[in-house]
């Protein structure tokens, strides 16, 4: 505990995930308009593009991190300078190999795609957007190991609002899959510039065999379940641009899109924070204990009903909106990923909490059980249902997730059910509401407002009726 104090650690983790959950809030308020503008002036089939050349430089980025900037964070010991130019070292090396082999298949990859012209072009602006992304690593190592969230988000609200800005521009421009050509290097350049305005660091080449040893041992392990959730998230979107029409393609990405939003507003914060802070606890069982239940209480208080009020307001949304009709045949997709986000609710902060406390070859299990299940049963499920065979087969995978919370039992000091519980009884009560009111009513702008307030309303007063004393113990709490 040398860099930060055990009792400073409290004060930084809530203001850490205050920071980032405020972050998303930008960064989603942000999204929204952009997308929102994004998919009036532009088709499925280029948003279906975008998402497969995406998911192609997601998986090539794979190869240019062999899981060194997590084994900085998970690090038990002080950060030394040689620590953080081997990793720039290691990691440049890969990345720029990663590169120009990248540029030299680019052509390749546009013929297995029948992309166009424009399309070759976004892959190498992706390509290279994915070069500077990489020049941050050590800036972001630096500030999330200080637990100083709250200057890491600066540069990431700065990259989309010049991505949004001028993406949007070019759309109603007309420039088509052009428009994120462009966004896409600037999104890049402006991050990169941001983040050593914030934490400046000099860049320098150095290998220190010693540090790499230690580095790789957590590093590999990590990396390789990386590799894993790449195979079963980014490489289907790869088979899915050659089984499906970019258009279904497209349907897919806006669905899971706009399903995940509890996610990225609230859990990826949560994540983010709470795997440098367990990292930091790991040698503080009760502690660790807290803070695991503090963050699960959270975490399901906002997640559930954001995620089932999701599944009320989506079809009036797509109906109310001029020119949105078009997203109508996503729907049945974005309910089912809506359920499986509720469950990863449950997975995802265990299985971090496990990767903090150097747990990776248990988690890693949990990766090749999923990633054989999606390959299994997705190709399977295509064939069954067409494109909505991809969110039924994620669905049935969620359901696995009470397998993650049996095992982490095993490792972890922890509460599901008492911290479950006031967010998922409120929930369903609000559901029943919804349910009730939803059968008369007439949807309109000002009514569709409506709905959701009451909705957010009855939530609400179900907490304080009948968990008063647990959400206020909780809340006080974190400022004791």
């Amino acid at each position: 505990m040398s860099e930060i104090d055990i009792k400073d650690i409290k004060r930084r983790s809530i203001s850490g995930v205050l920071a980032l959950t405020s972050r998303s809030l930008i960064l989603q308020i942000i999204s929204f308009i952009g997308v929102f503008a994004l998919t009036v002036f532009l088709s499925p089939e280029i948003f279906g593009v975008f998402f497969v050349v995406s998911a192609v430089v997601n998986f090539l980025n794979y190869f240019s991190d062999i899981g060194l900037a997590a084994a900085l964070i998970q690090k038990k010991e002080k950060l030394t300078d040689t620590d953080l130019k081997t990793t720039f070292t290691i990691q440049q090396v890969l990345v720029i190999i990663v590169v120009l082999l990248a540029l030299s298949l680019s052509s390749s990859v546009a013929r297995f795609y029948h992309l166009s012209n424009d399309g070759l072009w976004l892959f190498r602006s992706l390509v290279f957007a994915f070069f500077l992304s990489s020049l941050k690593t050590i800036p972001s190592i630096i500030l999330e190991r200080r637990l100083e969230f709250n200057r890491l988000v600066i540069p990431q609200i700065v990259e989309a609002v010049f991505f949004y800005s001028l993406s949007v521009f070019l759309a109603w421009k007309g420039w088509g899959i052009r428009s994120f050509i462009f966004a896409v290097i600037l999104r890049g350049a402006s991050g990169l510039i941001t983040i050593y305005l914030i934490q400046p660091w000099r860049p320098a080449f150095s290998l220190n065999k010693k540090a790499a040893k230690n580095l790789l041992s957590f590093g590999v392990p990590f990396q390789l379940n990386s590799f894993l959730a790449l195979l079963k998230d980014d490489l289907l979107t790869i088979y899915l641009g050659r089984v499906l029409s970019f258009s279904q393609v497209g349907y897919i990405g806006w669905a899971k899109k706009w399903a995940e939003i509890p996610l990225r507003l609230v859990m990826d914060s949560v994540i983010k924070v709470t795997f440098s802070v367990y990292s930091r606890l790991q040698v503080y069982q009760e502690k660790l204990k807290k803070a695991i239940n503090k963050a699960l209480f959270f975490l399901f208080l906002i997640v559930f009903p954001m995620g089932i009020g999701l599944l009320f307001v989506i079809k009036p949304i797509v109906l109310l909106i001029p020119k949105y009709q078009k997203w109508e045949p996503a729907i049945i997709s974005f309910y089912l990923f809506v359920m499986t986000s509720l469950f990863a609710s449950f997975s995802t902060p265990l299985t971090n909490a496990l990767n903090a406390i150097g747990k990776i070859k248990t988690t890693l299990k949990f990766m090749i059980f999923w990633t054989s299940l999606v390959w299994l049963l997705t190709p399977l499920f295509i064939i069954l249902f067409g494109f909505n065979g991809v969110a039924g087969a994620s669905l049935l995978m969620g359901l696995t997730s009470f397998l993650v919370v049996y095992i982490a039992k095993k490792h972890l000091q922890f509460d599901v059910l008492a911290n479950i519980l006031p967010s998922f009884f409120s929930s369903m009560i609000m559901t029943v509401f919804l349910l009730f009111l939803k059968k008369d009513l007439s949807f309109t702008s000002r009514n569709l407002f409506l709905y959701i307030l009451s909705g957010a309303i009855i939530y609400l007063v179900s907490l304080f009726i009948f968990f008063k004393k647990k959400v206020t113990f909780e809340f006080k709490s974190l400022f004791s």
